[in-house]
């Protein structure tokens, strides 16, 4: 019953919130030119992502992290998509979105008070998203063009793993 009213309350508080800062922008129509000037849409998801964790945070809810940091990890690499022009890159891209999982995991951690846990298994979907990330975008045509060697990222992770198996296996 506490959660329920905890997560009514902040729910409550974040609409006011984002109520009062839309009737602003009705008001004060310097204000609405100013934010179509400064801000672009790629911000607008961003800013969605930061919603969901403020609310997560209100709400006692922790596990918020992880769609708040999948949102705006989203926003994020559409907001460099847009300002660089290159929307091809979504051929590789989407490899970070289970990293954008891992951070959420850590933060969650975290806040619920189990950190070592949270950074190890968010820390190991960070390095499989990025060593991803690097493989895909080097043989489509990424920023980071590692040529034949991509390979060599495929086998340094799985022999990570492998150790990591023996190890566990050991205790």
């Amino acid at each position: 019953m506490v959660a329920r009213t905890r997560s009514t309350l902040a729910l409550g508080l974040l609409l006011v919130l984002v109520g009062i800062i839309l009737l602003a922008f009705e008001l004060i129509p310097a204000l609405r030119s100013w934010a179509r000037a400064v801000l672009d849409w790629p911000l607008i998801i961003v800013g969605v992502g930061a919603f969901l964790f403020v609310f997560g945070l209100l709400a006692g809810a922790p596990g918020m992290a992880v769609p708040a940091s999948i949102v705006a990890g989203i926003g994020g690499i559409l907001m460099w998509q847009n300002a660089t022009g290159e929307w091809e890159s979504w051929a590789y891209a989407w490899t970070l979105i289970p990293g954008f999982v891992g951070i959420g995991i850590m933060l969650e951690s975290l806040l619920s008070g189990r950190a070592r846990k949270g950074l190890t298994e968010g820390g190991w979907m960070v390095l499989i998203s990025l060593t991803l990330f690097l493989v895909f975008g080097s043989f489509l045509g990424g920023p980071i063009a590692l040529g034949g060697y991509w390979p060599v990222l495929l086998i340094a992770l799985g022999a990570l793993f492998l150790f990591r198996s023996l190890v566990s296996f050991r205790k």
